[in-house]
């Protein structure tokens, strides 16, 4: 099964749709533009889609309602969790500023002292 995301006009993720392999195949290879081809039938074809990895195998990340698509990076971003948190450019995901404690205890993060906070 292949997985399909539908964009908005910002690129933002609206949803993602499964669609069979069968629909995807020309002469026994997977083409991403018969899939688009396929969603803008079932859909309209006014939208926007890009097909997303379940096992994050291109575009970086499984795309989720709510994430962007970003064409310079070829990826989905998901939503920025907290104002202090930093993109990281290699798989286009976001951390912390501060290294989260792998004590072995459970930690929240608190934005107002940009730390995290024993639970």
């Amino acid at each position: 099964m292949a997985h399909f995301a539908q964009l908005d006009k910002y690129n933002v993720v609206t949803q993602v749709i499964v669609v069979h392999n069968n629909e995807l195949m020309i002469n026994g290879v997977e083409s991403e533009a018969k899939g688009i081809a396929f969603c803008k039938l079932l859909y309209g074809g006014i939208t926007t889609w890009k097909q997303t990895s379940y096992n994050n195998k291109f575009r970086k990340n499984y795309a989720g309602v709510g994430y962007t698509y970003d064409e310079q990076r070829d990826a989905f971003i998901p939503p920025k969790p907290f104002e202090s948190w930093i993109l990281n450019e290699t798989t286009c995901c976001w951390q912390s500023p501060v290294q989260k404690p792998t004590d072995g205890n459970n930690y929240r993060w608190d934005e107002g002292t940009i730390s995290w906070v024993l639970e």
